[in-house]
C-alpha cells in the first residue's frame, strides 16, 4: 500500500472506526463547556420565624458507579532465541536484502538503527546465509502476541492474527471527463481539516480527527454517499476513470496507476481520508445473506456487482470512508509505490502493519498460508519481510497486509489472501520494540 496511512486494504474486514476518537473529542468538549457554564443563582431562603423541627441527617448521596473501561488490545513481545524462529529458506533471506536496505535509507540516521544499517553495507546481500548470519548477530528476536485487556486484567493472549493481501492496480483514465471516463479520483480538498489530538494530549499520538468548518463549528466531512452527490468543493477532480467499481477498490488498495489513451501513465498515491470509519462491504453482503464468508473476496464482490449493477451505489455507499489521492510521477515501473516508511515497496517482501505495535522499517518473520495454492492442499508460507507500510484496515499487533506487486496477476493472488498469521519481530541489538515505537 502506499504511504497511506489509512490505506484501506481488505474489503472483507472492518476497520476500527474513528467513533471512539470522536467520542473522546465530544467528551473533552463537553467537559470544557461544563467548566465554563454559569450556574443560575438561587436567592437565599428567608430566615425561619420559628425554630425548625429536629430532623434526621440526610444520608450521603451514593455516587454513581464508574463505568468500566472498554477492553483494549495491546501487543506483548516475548523474547526468543534467533534459532527458534520458524524455518525459512536461505534464498528468502537473500530476497529480503534489497527491501531491508531500502528501510536503512529511511532509518539509517536514527540512533537505534545507525550501527546495524552501517554494518549492513559490509554484507554480501546475494548470499542468503550471510544475510541470515547478519540478522542473527545484530538483531534480537521477539515473538509478537496480542492481548485483550479490560480493567487492567488480561482477558486472553493469542499468538495468531490475520494476513490479507494488497497490490497496485492499473486503471484506465483521462484528464478530462467524457462519455467513457466519468468517475473522478479526487485530490485532497482544501477545506479538509486534520486535527492532531496529540497536540491536546500526548497519549493520543497517532489519533487524528477530520472535518471541515461550518461557520464557527468543526463538523464531520462528507461521507462517501454525500461526496457522490457532489458535496465537495468544485474542481477537486484529479483524473477521471472508466469504472466506479475499480475506483472503489483503488481506494481499498490505497495506491495504483492510471494509464491514458495515449499510453502515458501516472501513479496515484494516498493523500488523505475523509475521517469516516471504514466499513467492509463484504461483511455487509454477508449480513444481508448475499454471500457466504468464503465467497467474500475481492473477486467475489466484483462478481456480485457484475450480476447486480443496479445495486452498485447501494453497496459502495455502505463504506462511508473515502480516500483522496495525490498524483505521483511513474518513476521506475519495476518498483512498487512508496509506502508509509517513505521508500518504494518490494513485491513479496514488503508488509503493511499497524505502526502502533510494529515499528516501521523492522524485519518481521511471518508464518501464514500461501494464497497461490488456492484450491490445492494448503501450503505454508514462511518468510522474512520488512514492515514498510500501513493501512486503514490494518489494526492490531497481529494484523498484516502482504504486498504482491503490480497488475492483475498480483491482484488475483492478493484478492484471495485471508489466512491466520503468526509473526516474529527483529529489533537491532541494544534496543527494544517499545523503544523503537516511541521514536
Amino acid at each position: 500500500m502506499s504511504a497511506f496511512v489509512p490505506r484501506v486494504i481488505d474489503p472483507n474486514l472492518s476497520q476500527p472506526s474513528l467513533n471512539s476518537k470522536r467520542r473522546l473529542a465530544l467528551v473533552l468538549a463537553a467537559a470544557w463547556l461544563t467548566g465554563c457554564a454559569v450556574r443560575p443563582t438561587v436567592p437565599p431562603a428567608p430566615p425561619p420565624t420559628t425554630p425548625p423541627p429536629t430532623t434526621l441527617p440526610r444520608p450521603a448521596p451514593v455516587p454513581a458507579p464508574t463505568p468500566a473501561a472498554p477492553a483494549e488490545t495491546r501487543a506483548v513481545y516475548e523474547p526468543v532465541v534467533f534459532e527458534m524462529l520458524p524455518a525459512t529458506r536461505t534464498e528468502d533471506w537473500a530476497a529480503l536484502w534489497p527491501a531491508f536496505r531500502q528501510s536503512c535509507r529511511a532509518l539509517g540516521k536514527r540512533e537505534a538503527w545507525r550501527e546495524a544499517c552501517a554494518q549492513s553495507e559490509q554484507v554480501n546481500g546475494a548470499d542468503g546465509r550471510s544475510v541470515r548470519a547478519y540478522f542473527a548477530a545484530r538483531f534480537d528476536a521477539y515473538r509478537v502476541l496480542t492481548q485483550r485487556v479490560e480493567g487492567g486484567q488480561a482477558l486472553d493472549t493469542r499468538d495468531a492474527g490475520l494476513m490479507t493481501g494488497y497490490y497496485e492496480p492499473l486503471l484506465r483514465g483521462s484528464r478530462e471527463r467524457n462519455g467513457r471516463y466519468g468517475t473522478p479520483l479526487h485530490r485532497v480538498p482544501p477545506d479538509l481539516l486534520v486535527i492532531d489530538l496529540a497536540a491536546v494530549q500526548p497519549e493520543l499520538a497517532n489519533l487524528r480527527l477530520r472535518g471541515r468548518l461550518q461557520g464557527q463549528r468543526v463538523v464531520p466531512y462528507p461521507s462517501r454517499a454525500e461526496i457522490a452527490r457532489g458535496e465537495l468543493p468544485a474542481g477537486q477532480e484529479m483524473v477521471w476513470v472508466d469504472d466506479p467499481v475499480e475506483a472503489f477498490f483503488l481506494q481499498v488498495q490505497g495506491s495504483g496507476r492510471v494509464q491514458f489513451d495515449d499510453g502515458s501513465m501516472i501513479r496515484v498515491g494516498y493523500g488523505d481520508q475523509n475521517g469516516h470509519p471504514y466499513r467492509s462491504i463484504g461483511r455487509w453482503l454477508i449480513d444481508q445473506g448475499e454471500m457466504t464468508l468464503d465467497q467474500a473476496s475481492m473477486q467475489g464482490i466484483k462478481s456480485w456487482l457484475a450480476r447486480n449493477p443496479g445495486r452498485a451505489r447501494e453497496l459502495l455507499d455502505q463504506n462511508p470512508s473515502y480516500v483522496f489521492f495525490r498524483e505521483l510521477p511513474l518513476g521506475d515501473p519495476a518498483a512498487g509505490p512508496v509506502g508509509a516508511l517513505g521508500v518504494p515497496l518490494t513485491a513479496g517482501r514488503s508488509l503493511a502493519v499497524d505502526a502502533r505495535h510494529i515499528p516501521l522499517g523492522a524485519p518481521v518473520v511471518v508464518a501464514t498460508t500461501d494464497p497461490r495454492q488456492a484450491g490445492l492442499t494448503a501450503q505454508p508460507l514462511v518468510r522474512p519481510m520488512v514492515a514498510q507500510d500501513t493501512g486503514g484496515a490494518i489494526r492490531g499487533p497481529l494484523r498484516f497486509d502482504f504486498f504482491w506487486g503490480f497488475g492483475d496477476d498480483a491482484g488475483q493472488v492478493a484478492g484471495t489472501q485471508k489466512y491466520d498469521a503468526s509473526a516474529w519481530l527483529l529489533v537491532p541489538r541494544g534496543s527494544t520494540p517499545e523503544a523503537l515505537l516511541r521514536r
